[in-house]
């Protein structure tokens, strides 16, 4: 083994802080790193049973345990005794901190600037993602994680690009934009730059990068130029992934969020009407506080009306301190019974999305041997290895015809 061991749950952003951790402790091999979620009680519990497992696994090791449920609860991790010992979310990307044997739990709320420890990239993917932004200025009233995270910061323009330049020539094709509420980009840095300001310095800066995401995003503060640019330029790939979280203005207004069922509504017809071909995904929160069998059937409405075909969805999660914990709570059966009708509407609007796609041409990113990779839609393709001369190059993009659909990913062969 070369390098610590990583254990990564939640967004990507962690994944993306756990490759530059990967990166600052590449001579411990002696370490586990479990970069822990808080988004909901069940990923927190999911952080603890990660962290028996490891220490199961490898006996004498340091099981070093991080990310936003360290930050929001610490008492929670420093109590197992599987625990060598805790950093906060600031102290994970401060090399000092693995050459430490103390915990470190800062205030997150203190933060006013983002670590300059920006992903270099993946060893086993692809795609590399790029934090560009972290933490969160909103209030929602389900979530914990500004609390973990801290208040919104933007990565300087500048620094971005030239990191990506450096991914760009490693080799990498694609690169998808991180943070924690990427929309809220710029205004803490000199001039306040827009996101879309930034990506339009990428997409110019970087001529040879092929491929440009970002990930999730509320749709509300997707201005002029950013909706330009999703829409016309081809280097941006078709794909969004929105935080909508529910389809019921009460339920809307009630979480604190910041825009309405008809405002997301007419964004992705707005979207799709200039760019048809782009996919949609979102959020969406199952049996929130107070959500009637009318309101829930609003939500459920919302992925036809939205045409989403990747849906993350969520039975709601009480999270201690929020103020949605203390309004009055759906039953925990009513909720899941919700997100199953939830994930079953997307199910079927992914099928019929896919089956739109058969006998297409897409451009597949190569990112395992076997053949499998994304098109620009994000669809899942795999490439059949009978019509490629040995094993697929990761890294590459490799223009397919699709010959059909098989277990819910496309199927295709070289052009």
């Amino acid at each position: 083994m070369s390098g610590p061991e990583l254990i990564t749950l939640g967004c990507r952003l962690n994944f993306a802080e756990s490759e530059a951790m990967r990166a600052m402790a590449s001579d411990r091999d002696d370490l586990v790193i479990v970069n822990s979620c808080a988004v909901t009680a069940e990923a927190v519990r999911k952080t603890r049973q990660q962290i028996r497992k490891a220490r199961r696994a490898r006996p004498d090791a340091e099981i070093v345990v991080t990310g936003c449920a360290v930050q929001t609860e610490p008492e929670t991790f420093a109590e197992m005794p599987e625990v060598s010992r805790l950093l906060g979310n600031r102290d994970k990307m401060m090399p000092e901190s693995f050459a430490s044997d103390r915990s470190l739990v800062s205030d997150i709320m203190a933060v006013r600037e983002t670590a300059p420890h920006l992903v270099t990239g993946f060893s086993d993917r692809a795609r590399a993602f790029v934090e560009v932004q972290n933490g969160c200025d909103h209030r929602c009233t389900f979530c914990v994680i500004p609390y973990g995270r801290g208040n919104s910061r933007s990565v300087p323009a500048g620094l971005v690009v030239e990191r990506i330049k450096a991914l760009v020539d490693e080799g990498f094709q694609e690169v998808v934009l991180t943070g924690v509420d990427v929309t809220s980009y710029g205004p803490d840095l000199p001039g306040s730059p827009s996101l879309g300001l930034l990506v339009e310095r990428i997409l110019n800066g970087v001529p040879d990068l092929q491929r440009l995401r970002l990930s999730s995003l509320d749709s509300i503060e997707i201005d002029d130029r950013l909706f330009e640019i999703i829409t016309s330029e081809p280097r941006f790939m078709p794909h969004l992934h929105l935080s909508l979280q529910a389809g019921d203005d009460m339920i809307l207004k009630r979480m604190k969020r910041r825009h309405s069922r008809a405002q997301s509504v007419e964004m992705v017809a707005r979207l799709k009407a200039a760019r048809p071909e782009i996919a949609i995904g979102a959020d969406i929160i199952a049996g929130f506080p107070t959500e009637s069998d009318e309101m829930a059937a609003n939500t459920l409405a919302l992925v036809d009306d939205c045409q989403i075909v990747f849906g993350h969805i969520f039975p709601y999660s009480a999270r201690r301190g929020t103020p949605a914990a203390k309004m009055p709570q759906v039953p925990v059966p009513a909720r899941k019974a919700r997100a199953e009708r939830l994930r079953e509407a997307t199910a079927r609007q992914k099928a019929a999305f896919l089956e739109q796609l058969v006998k297409t041409e897409q451009n597949v990113l190569i990112e395992r041997k076997d053949g499998y990779g994304h098109g620009e839609n994000f669809a899942d393709v795999m490439i059949s290895q009978a019509s490629v001369t040995g094993e697929a190059i990761v890294g590459q993009t490799v223009r397919s015809r699709i010959t059909g659909i098989e277990n819910g990913k496309l199927v295709g062969e070289p052009v």
